[in-house]
């Protein structure tokens, strides 16, 4: 668990630019939605941050969750899809999948906050949780998958507790 209820980017160094994906947003409002993709498919995942702000920020799902938080820290990444239900946006899955940020599945709160401001339904809690683990050993970023705590590079044991350098 991130005490401090922030994270900050752990992934390649290469990829820590500060430039927008092509087609971001900030959804200030579930009419922006509307008017996505921008450079998006519409049928599958976007990639997401909550920024520091609380504010919804959106991007074609191969887009690289740093490059969209603009290099700062995030409350929380991963992907999520929306669907129209009824004539309003709703939120159909979410999830904390961030190779570059390995937020704990604990960041949840901070995506609920950001979907409520909104005024978007949302399954009320992430469909898919990723449990991500660092290497003590080796210092490899790991999912750690079927309850298998074995660090994938050097077999080392990971920690059952999140383990990411603070933000």
């Amino acid at each position: 668990m991130n005490d401090l209820g922030r994270y900050r980017y752990v992934g390649p160094a290469e990829l820590a630019g500060d430039d927008p994906p092509v087609g971001a947003v900030v959804v200030g409002s579930s009419a922006v939605l509307d008017r996505w993709p921008a450079g998006g498919n519409p049928d599958e995942p976007v990639t997401f941050v909550v920024a520091l702000d609380g504010s919804l920020r959106i991007a074609p799902r191969r887009s690289e969750h740093v490059a969209l938080a603009g290099g700062r820290d995030v409350l929380a990444a991963g992907e999520m899809t929306f669907t129209r239900e009824g004539g309003r946006w709703t939120v159909a899955e979410v999830t904390n999948q961030s190779t570059g940020y390995c937020p704990d599945p604990d960041c949840w709160p901070a995506v609920r906050r950001a979907l409520d401001h909104l005024g978007l339904d949302h399954p009320g809690a992430f469909t898919t949780e990723i449990v991500f683990r660092r290497c003590p050993s080796c210092g490899e970023r790991n999912i750690v998958r079927d309850g298998d705590f074995t660090c994938a590079l050097c077999d080392s044991a990971l920690p059952p507790a999140w383990n990411f350098p603070p933000a």
